[in-house]
């Protein structure tokens, strides 16, 4: 006898949202004495080599509406474009320096933000230079698999132009989703990446 669909559907462990904050970020919703802080919230320490930028944004459904429920990490390479960790063989990477941060987006605006240092070329697999980026990894409500996008500098524009992954993108008008303007009227570096899931403005998004 075939079994009822009722007894196959995900359970509050297989699913992204609203669940996700509780596991990743206890302080955030209020639930202190777990630990001292969350994980990945700490901003970059004084002892960190490299220029120190802001990265800021909102994340968009595909009506336009701004996600309040949205959780995301960045990875990236420190200011010599080195990976902390053991999978780096090409030298130290600054030991001062994580390389990764996660944050729930701001619950009445939507903005996350994050302090960090701006990343040096890391090379493609193939040893091509890659140009300055950051790896962000998106879940929410309703995102049951984590989205993978970069982050590309708009002050890069002699590194974009030839970066290998920006280059393989067939559809040349979809690039600009991936390239973050620069502002300097905080009189910090600040970029600004809003990420829009669907739609006209549809960020690209990697299959990883």
């Amino acid at each position: 006898m075939v079994q009822k669909l009722g007894r196959l559907k995900e359970s509050p462990s297989q699913t992204a949202g609203p669940y996700v904050h509780i596991g990743t970020n206890p302080n955030f919703i209020g639930i202190h004495g777990l630990y001292a802080a969350d994980l990945g919230s700490e901003t970059v320490p004084e002892a960190v080599r490299g220029e120190r930028i802001v990265v800021t944004g909102r994340v968009f459904d595909g009506g336009g509406n701004i996600l309040k429920d949205a959780l995301i990490e960045i990875w990236q390479a420190d200011a010599d474009g080195l990976y902390p960790g053991r999978g780096e063989h090409r030298g130290a990477a600054d030991p001062a320096f994580t390389g990764w941060a996660r944050q729930p987006v701001d619950g009445v605006t939507g903005d996350f933000r994050f302090e960090t240092i701006k990343p040096g070329s890391a090379p493609y697999f193939d040893g091509r230079p890659m140009a300055p980026h950051i790896t962000f990894w998106i879940v929410a409500r309703g995102i049951n698999i984590g989205l993978h996008t970069r982050l590309y500098f708009g002050d890069e524009e002699e590194a974009n132009a030839t970066d290998p992954v920006l280059t393989r993108i067939e559809h040349r008008g979809r690039v600009p989703t991936l390239i973050a303007a620069r502002s300097d009227d905080s009189g910090q570096p600040t970029y600004t990446f809003d990420i829009h899931l669907q739609g006209d403005k549809e960020t690209v998004f990697f299959d990883i």
